[in-house]
């Protein structure tokens, strides 16, 4: 069950409106969580995803989400009352972006922020777990998560390019890495085939020598974000022509400029 937060709602959504229009933009691990929420939301809610990876390059998902930021109406004309941005901070991927019609973004470093409910509960176990390498449903299927798959298929790539005592010592170094890792981490939403997922996290963490955790997802944050109920604590509404600017020495992580 979604557990209601404060029912402060930004201007754009007023309580009396009929249903609004809105695209979330949104990173595809994102996808299943998505269409999850904006199936139970009052408003018309298209749902845009993004290639997997981009943060990985934050330049780029600048400049990627900024294309998608342009397109403001539906693909039947209708304009949309708001781009809301389904990421964080993302190594400040986002900042400098900038829209026609206001955007609104979750307060959080990353998506997880999404999948945990709230920004605390990120920090709290982040805290408390040195070293965590976080599993989703989303994560899991874009198959880039560290696992005995993922590093057979680079072994196998290295073996091909450079021959198999190069790649058993690129291997080495490639994976020194892990070393600074301590947990996989599986946040459960509770949607299909969640077992699943869970076993495959806990067959990485046993592959990689991680201790293995679980934690509850909240769809929380992400069902307000798609319902329009912006409270200033937790989202960034930002007006048409401003930009999104880092402010991570204050609670608030992002701010408006």
């Amino acid at each position: 069950m979604i557990e209601e937060g404060p029912t402060i709602r930004s201007d754009i959504t007023p309580t009396n409106s009929l249903p609004r229009r809105f695209q979330l933009i949104v990173c595809k691990v994102l996808q299943r969580e998505a269409y999850f929420c904006a199936a139970r939301s009052r408003h018309v809610v298209d749902v845009v995803l993004m290639e997997q990876g981009l943060h990985n390059e934050p330049d780029r998902l600048r400049r990627e989400v900024q294309k998608a930021l342009a397109r403001t109406r539906d693909i039947q004309g209708r304009r949309y009352d708001a781009s809301l941005l389904g990421y964080g901070l993302c190594s400040n991927g986002t900042v400098g972006l900038s829209a026609e019609i206001p955007i609104v973004i979750p307060r959080g470093h990353d998506c997880i922020t999404l999948l945990l409910g709230s920004r605390q509960r990120y920090q709290e176990y982040f805290d408390s777990h040195r070293g965590v390498y976080w599993y989703s449903p989303g994560w899991i299927e874009a198959g880039d998560q560290p696992s005995r798959e993922r590093y057979e298929h680079l072994l196998a790539e290295y073996t091909g390019k450079y021959g198999a005592d190069n790649a058993q010592y690129l291997m080495e170094v490639e994976q020194t890495w892990t070393k600074e890792y301590r947990w996989a981490a599986f946040v459960d939403w509770g949607l299909i085939d969640s077992e699943t997922y869970k076993a495959y996290t806990k067959e990485c963490a046993a592959f990689l020598g991680w201790d293995y955790d679980e934690l509850r997802g909240d769809p929380g944050l992400m069902q307000r974000f798609v319902d329009g109920v912006w409270n200033k604590s937790e989202f960034l509404v930002v007006a048409p022509g401003g930009r999104i600017a880092e402010d991570v020495t204050n609670e608030g992580i992002i701010r408006a400029e």
